[in-house]
């Protein structure tokens, strides 16, 4: 008999192709959120000539003779302007110690509590930023020292930071005062490390499900449920006991074959004598020996055993009791598998 209510392996089967879907799709998320932002073709990136990247303005410093290195080494920073274009990705306490090694430091876009405005061409309304004039800004605001372009860009001690990186880049840089306000910000020493944060400062620095987009997790979630739908859809519903055939056929030993009663003082002759006829009967056709002849012959050639020896357990008539008749079975079975192993 066999329940047909679903089981883990039915489940599993049901499930694994939702789920391995799933995975992929998560992966590939991650790998695409780890790279962003890194390569010839990243935001800000200094060597990329796509509208978002920033090899104009590099070019610009270098002209202007300001030596501009891209590096994800930051280590060697005195007496240069550090350049970070994604410090939320930075652990805050190593962010600071980079900020304190450094001549002056650049910070684009870190997210701020106060809020956000909209990107549009702005006063500058300090000192700071008099002679770059009107510059593209907006995105996040901030408190600090020195606050320009309407919170927009401040300035602590030797640190900027702004909130919105468009005056770096390769589509923005010709508008308004945008090349005059990222050389005063980038040009202020002769060299300028330029960090964009990579992909082992992402995995080291946050958790993976902070590297992971809201929509993507959002997704994953209904991934899931659906996989558990489908699984419970696919898993056979539970309903009654019923019968099915067994595989396989065991065998039970020979001394339980006799049927019950067989060891009664009656019933032991009955007993010994079928025990004997089933293994004369079974081993008849392994040895080629037409059915009712004596296979003794055959067998002692099979096996160590002499002819005499077999012609007694298979034929001899003698008393036995329970335990006789126990060993008996045991002689019998010995005796069979000697001959189809030999």
């Amino acid at each position: 008999m066999t329940a047909v209510s679903p089981d883990a392996g039915r489940i599993w089967a049901a499930a694994k192709g939702p789920l391995v879907i799933g995975a992929v799709i998560l992966a590939a998320a991650v790998v695409i959120t780890l790279l962003r932002g890194s390569g010839q073709g990243g935001s800000l990136d200094p060597r990329s000539f796509q509208p978002e990247g920033s090899h104009a303005v590099a070019q610009l410093l270098r002209q202007n003779g300001v030596s501009v290195e891209l590096t994800d080494d930051v280590s060697a920073v005195d007496g240069a302007t550090l350049l970070v274009t994604h410090p939320d990705l930075i652990d805050p306490v190593r962010l600071a110690g980079m900020s304190e090694a450094a001549a002056a430091t650049v910070l684009v876009a870190p997210a701020s509590d106060l809020g956000r405005v909209d990107v549009e061409t702005r006063q500058p309304g300090c000192p700071l930023a008099e002679r770059a004039g009107a510059a593209t800004t907006g995105g996040f605001t901030y408190t600090g020292e020195q606050s320009c372009y309407d919170s927009t860009l401040v300035r602590t001690g030797t640190v900027t930071t702004i909130g919105f990186g468009g005056v770096f880049t390769n589509d923005d840089l010709d508008e308004e005062g945008n090349a005059a306000l990222a050389l005063a910000l980038l040009g202020q020493h002769e060299r300028l490390v330029w960090y964009l944060p990579t992909a082992a400062d992402r995995s080291q620095q946050k958790a993976l499900t902070d590297l992971v987009p809201a929509g993507w997790l959002f997704a994953a979630l209904q991934l899931g449920i659906s996989a558990v739908v489908i699984a419970l859809w696919r898993a056979r519903r539970l309903g009654r006991v019923v019968p099915e055939r067994l595989p396989v056929v065991v065998r039970a030993p020979r001394r339980w074959r006799a049927g019950p009663g067989c060891t009664g003082p009656r019933t032991r002759p009955g007993t010994r004598r079928r025990l004997r006829q089933a293994t004369r009967d079974r081993l008849a056709p392994l040895l080629g020996v037409p059915a009712g002849e004596d296979p003794s012959e055959e067998i002692a050639r099979r096996t160590s055993r002499s002819a005499p020896d077999v012609r007694t357990l298979l034929y001899d008539n003698g008393p036995v009791d329970d335990r006789g008749l126990v060993a008996l079975a045991d002689e019998l079975d010995a005796l069979e598998n000697e001959v189809r192993r030999g």
